[in-house]
């Protein structure tokens, strides 16, 4: 392989070498819990497969690799993953944290880990003096997302990062909007990278799935450590899965983009529409930003409906081939209610401060024919028209 090898060609190449036993030019699916010893304490590399098995290695090896890391390690889902970043964190430890994320992180923050002792500030991460502000002596994790769910709001990773080093802090990034295609955190300062792959690394909505990506080698040994210790692993089918999802990661985020666009130019002009939340216009508020850290503006398209809640609710439940449902990132277009939804474990005053209205609509755009998906919102937003 090249010394220098595209995003594309690691993708399909990078930990997957043909199989040293059969030949197999993809890796196979070792679907086995435990591996025969040669001798008490001596093994070929392999024990158990919570620890370490082959397709889940290759996959992290992948995954590594795309976001610019030296250590992945995969888990069994979106949650499972963010949950292992919040074992490097003591009872008395405080996290400054964006406002504007997904629901089931604020969920685990507030309904669980302040169970542990584990203090949580919200801010309007967009406004670094407020970072600096929530930041205390117990402060050790600063922990983002960009774009953030469900508004699109971008976040300084290279200033976030900056305030991380000067006060000692440990900056996570859930970079699950943009995938590792579109933008790659550790590179821009970040020490810990975390993915729901369910969403657009797995691509095909047939596999949950989470991932962490670092390149500091004790925050991976501490990582892998409490993983083994909690067993919150993938199966090696999932594994798999995700990898094979992986290796069409670029032409699927290309189309996602291109489809997005249109739908959202499309939706701007709508009088059923009072705004369209998307980093790709001109006059998003973090569109230059999104310029300079992103390589695209990616796949999600946020909506408010004039007339309220009736209007977005027929929206969300008049579409064809945008499937109603949780999730997003697969090949196929999704639309949710966040109000209800992926955000119903926020506070009605908490998620009308983000900007999260009952007429809000979120739409992951995927690879049908953008023609297609426009004909489907504007039948759809008939219905929200008559439902006002």
């Amino acid at each position: 392989m090249a010394d220098d090898p595209h995003f594309e060609t690691r993708a399909i190449h990078v930990g997957q070498d043909a199989d040293e036993a059969t030949g197999s030019t993809i890796v196979p699916i070792y679907q086995t819990a435990t591996f025969t010893q040669d001798a008490i304490g001596t093994n070929r590399g392999y024990e158990y497969s919570r620890i370490s098995n082959p397709t889940r290695d290759a996959l992290e090896a992948a995954l590594a690799s795309l976001e610019g890391g030296r250590f992945g390690l995969a888990y069994g889902s979106g949650m499972a993953a963010i949950h292992g970043v919040m074992q490097l964190l003591s009872a008395g430890d405080h996290v400054v944290v964006c406002d504007d994320l997904y629901g089931g992180s604020y969920r685990l923050f507030t309904k669980v880990m302040t169970g542990f002792g584990v203090r949580f500030s919200f801010v309007d991460a967009t406004v670094l003096a407020e970072i600096e502000s929530a930041i205390d002596s117990e402060t050790k994790m600063l922990w983002i997302e960009s774009p953030t769910n469900p508004m699109l709001r971008m976040i300084d990773i290279t200033a976030c990062a900056e305030i991380a080093r000067r006060k000692g802090l440990t900056l996570v990034v859930d970079n699950t909007f943009a995938s590792p295609y579109l933008q790659n955190p550790l590179e821009l300062g970040a020490h810990v990278v975390a993915h729901s792959t369910t969403k657009y690394i797995g691509g095909h909505s047939d596999v949950i799935g989470g991932a962490l990506v670092v390149d500091d080698e004790e925050i991976a040994t501490r990582l892998r450590f409490t993983r083994n210790a909690s067993g919150g692993v993938p199966g090696p089918w999932d594994a798999w899965l995700t990898l094979r999802g992986v290796r069409t990661l670029a032409l699927r985020m290309r189309q996602h983009e291109v489809n997005a666009k249109q739908v959202a130019e499309f939706l701007r002009e709508r009088p059923e529409v009072q705004r369209v939340h998307y980093p790709g216009f001109a006059d998003h508020p973090g569109h230059e930003l999104a310029k300079r850290q992103m390589r695209g503006f990616g796949g999600m398209v946020t909506v408010d409906l004039v007339g309220g809640e009736p209007a977005a609710k027929a929206f969300a439940e008049g579409t064809r081939y945008f499937s109603l449902g949780e999730s997003l990132g697969g090949v196929e277009s999704l639309i949710g209610y966040p109000w209800t939804m992926s955000h119903g474990a926020f506070a009605p005053e908490v998620k009308r401060s983000k900007g999260i209205t009952e007429a809000t609509v979120r739409l992951s755009v995927g690879i049908e024919h953008a023609d297609d998906l426009c004909a489907d919102l504007e039948q759809a937003l008939g219905r929200a028209a008559s439902a006002r």
